[in-house]
């Protein structure tokens, strides 16, 4: 009994391990993500079996795509791959081998899923070969192995065509990949040849190869470069300046695998960057130092002579007479003088010294390693020979002098500042000694100098307190009726007294004071005009001096524009004089300015005509109005015939060239007859009038109506 019950149990037994083992494989297959059939090698692929997991993957349930059902796995196909993967499945199927495919279907949303197919040619249980097998959704996988291969090909597509230079690179091997764009970079023909010829970067590349040792010492200690520059080599041996930016590539333990990064050829930025720093620190006529330099070689030489207990001497040098080359043989010979003159100072100076141009015609010596003032002299002995030697300019041979103001370092300043100044302060009393030579400073020449200071400083002052007024001298016509008037500037200092334009107009001009001065002239000048009664049915002008230096500025014209509305003038009372050095820098500026002050509707005249030696160039080219005679060129033309003659010749040119011509300086009546029998249209002088107040002027217009005898 024992034994058949055991035999039954067995038999059990083996029973439901059956049972489970069916239902097992049935969850298995119709849990499984995915599609596991049996089905039919015929035109539609009728299946026989489909799983569960055919609703998840195609929107159908199983019983929609057996026999009888709504669809079949033909259909559902997507008609582009229908062709494609029954030739291959057939292909497989005819040698009895699995297959594996991958193709699109269509779900019963109408949405494209990409599915991958592997099975099998088997015989069912009747010998019929049928296919049995397994489909999944392979859209995401699919999806993100696209989107790996385009990023790889993106990668590559960049490294191989980059414009910049890609690179890889390790310590002891040198290059170990490079794209095409760094080969040529550096003058090889392909990446190939560039990582078998440089086997030893830090000397087969770079200029200075410590700059590869500094290259591979960030990289352990930072484990990046950014902008690192250097200069290296190409294949020719030519140079270029390169700018690498650079990671370090380290595997799990954290040791340097290689380096990785990027170069770009900078050569022309920094050719751009030496150039802008050549034109910030260098003259561009003659290449000499500019004043940016010089003072930087200043202060080197004065630490150099601190720290060796030597003398170090500053010499400020002005070339005589250069105003006058200039004008009459014209601005390129003045400037083939400098440039010569700069050859010259430069070639017989050692290179322990500097030559400097601070401006103008103006040079800096700084001569270094001296002992006594003795080896100065003697140095500044032969340059006075130097600059003497003759030249040929406009074919011309010339001799040019200079005046040379010495200043010694320690005893004559501490700094550069000072050190210039006392070289500048004794430079003007070897131009007051007679030119072509030299002076040392001395604290008799800082005097001078002194006072110069006391009067700017007095002027600031004076500006702010409203010591400044105008007086105005009038011009008349050759009937001695009044035309017109100048404004010109008085200052009346509280302490010093009535200070005369000639003492307080250059310090104006050096000090930067000249736009508010004029300013202030200007405006009291236009407001007292918009006042006056009219003379003959006209307004009266009013002519205001600008100076060359506040002519170049370049807000003028809308500063006088300003101040004609503010004071309320009208344009065409306003005439503006300048002077010819107003040309001698801008030209093309010039004209601009003088064109838009036209159009501004105020007139123009050159004053002190015919102290200059290029003004008739100017009278044909500019929009002047009026031109007025130097009061140099009127002085004794009444006695002396040459005097006379130029004032005639003057006259006449202004006439021929229909400008208004203004005589200053008639102080009698042989003058003015003179003049007015030359045809001069204008006269201004003591014989007419002094200077007066612009309240005498108001009265003078309503007593005489404009009719002048003598004032």
């Amino acid at each position: 009994m024992s034994e058949l019950l055991a035999a039954r149990g067995a038999g059990l037994n083996t029973s439901a391990s059956q049972v489970d083992q069916a239902r097992i494989l049935d969850n298995l297959v119709h849990n499984l993500q995915g599609m596991a059939y049996r089905c039919l090698n015929d035109s539609e692929w009728s299946m026989i079996f489909v799983s569960q997991g055919c609703h998840d993957l195609t929107g159908y349930y199983p019983e929609e795509l057996l026999p009888g059902g709504s669809i079949t796995w033909e259909r559902m196909t997507h008609p582009d791959d229908r062709g494609p993967v029954r030739t291959r499945i057939t292909a497989h199927f005819a040698v009895g081998r699995r297959f594996d495919v991958q193709y699109r279907i269509v779900t019963r949303t109408g949405q494209v899923r990409w599915v991958a197919e592997r099975g099998i040619v088997v015989a069912d249980e009747r010998g019929r070969p049928v296919i049995e097998g397994f489909v999944e959704d392979v859209t995401e996988r699919r999806a993100t192995i696209m989107a790996l291969a385009q990023a790889e090909q993106r990668y590559r597509h960049i490294f191989e065509h980059a414009s910049e230079g890609i690179f890889q690179s390790s310590k002891e091997e040198g290059y170990l990949a490079a794209n095409l764009a760094l080969a040529r970079m550096y003058g090889f023909e392909s990446p190939e040849a560039l990582i078998s010829n440089l086997s030893d970067i830090g000397h087969g590349l770079y200029v200075d190869p410590a700059q590869r040792t500094l290259f591979v010492e960030l990289m352990e200690t930072q484990g990046k470069v950014e902008d690192f520059e250097s200069e290296v080599y190409r294949r020719d041996g030519s140079r270029i300046w390169i700018s690498e930016n650079a990671r370090a590539v380290r595997d799990a333990q954290g040791r340097i695998i290689c380096y990785e990064g990027t170069v770009h050829d900078i050569t022309e930025r920094k050719r751009y960057q030496e150039e802008l720093e050549r034109q910030a620190n260098h003259d561009q006529l003659t290449g000499l130092p500019n004043r940016n330099l010089l003072n930087d070689r200043l202060s080197q030489a004065i630490f150099h002579a601190d720290r060796h207990e030597q003398m170090m001497a500053v010499v400020f040098i002005d070339l005589d007479n250069f105003k006058f080359i200039n004008d009459t043989l014209g601005h390129a010979a003045g400037d083939e003088l400098l440039v010569e003159m700069g050859r010259r100072l430069s070639t017989h100076l050692r290179s322990a010294d500097t030559v400097a141009r601070q401006g103008g015609d103006e040079f800096v010596l700084v001569l270094n390693e001296h002992q006594t003032p003795d080896t100065v002299i003697s140095l500044l002995e032969r340059m006075v020979d130097l600059i003497g030697q003759p030249i040929m300019l406009g074919g011309r041979e010339l001799q040019v002098g200079a005046s040379m103001g010495v200043a010694l370092y320690p005893q004559d300043g501490r700094d550069a500042e000072t050190l210039l100044k006392h070289a500048d302060v004794a430079m003007y009393a070897a131009k007051g000694h007679g030119k072509n030579n030299y002076k040392f400073f001395t604290p008799e020449f800082n005097a001078v100098a002194s006072e110069r200071m006391h009067l700017e400083a007095a002027m600031r002052l004076g500006l702010e307190q409203g010591e400044f007024s105008v007086n105005f001298q009038p011009k008349v016509d050759h009937l001695r009726r009044i035309v017109g008037v100048e404004a010109l500037a008085r200052w009346q200092h509280p302490e010093m007294g009535a200070i005369s334009p000639d003492r307080f107009i250059p310090v104006a001009e050096e000090s930067g004071l000249i736009m508010q001065l004029t300013e202030v002239i200007a405006r009291q000048a236009f407001a007292a005009a918009a006042t006056w009664p009219r003379v003959r049915g006209r307004v009266l002008p009013v002519a205001v001096n600008l100076s060359p230096k506040l002519f170049m500025d370049r807000q003028i014209v809308d500063r006088v524009h300003s101040w004609i509305d503010t004071e309320g003038v009208l344009p065409e009372q306003v005439e503006l004089e300048i002077t010819e050095s107003i040309f001698l820098h801008d030209q093309q500026r010039a004209q601009y300015i003088l064109k838009a002050f036209k159009e501004l509707g105020v007139s123009l005249a050159m004053d002190d005509f015919g102290t200059g030696y290029s003004a008739l160039s100017y009278l044909r080219h500019y929009p002047l109005d009026t031109i007025k005679i130097d009061r140099s060129l009127v002085v004794d033309i009444e006695t002396r015939e040459d005097a006379a003659m130029i004032a005639r010749a003057v006259v006449s040119l202004g006439k021929s060239l229909r400008k208004t011509v203004v005589a200053e300086g008639v102080e009698n009546p042989a003058q003015f007859d003179f003049l007015r029998f030359q045809g001069c249209d204008e006269f201004q002088g003591y014989l007419f009038s002094r200077p007066i107040t612009a309240e005498a002027i108001h009265r003078l217009l309503l007593d005489t109506r404009g009719q002048l005898t003598q004032l």
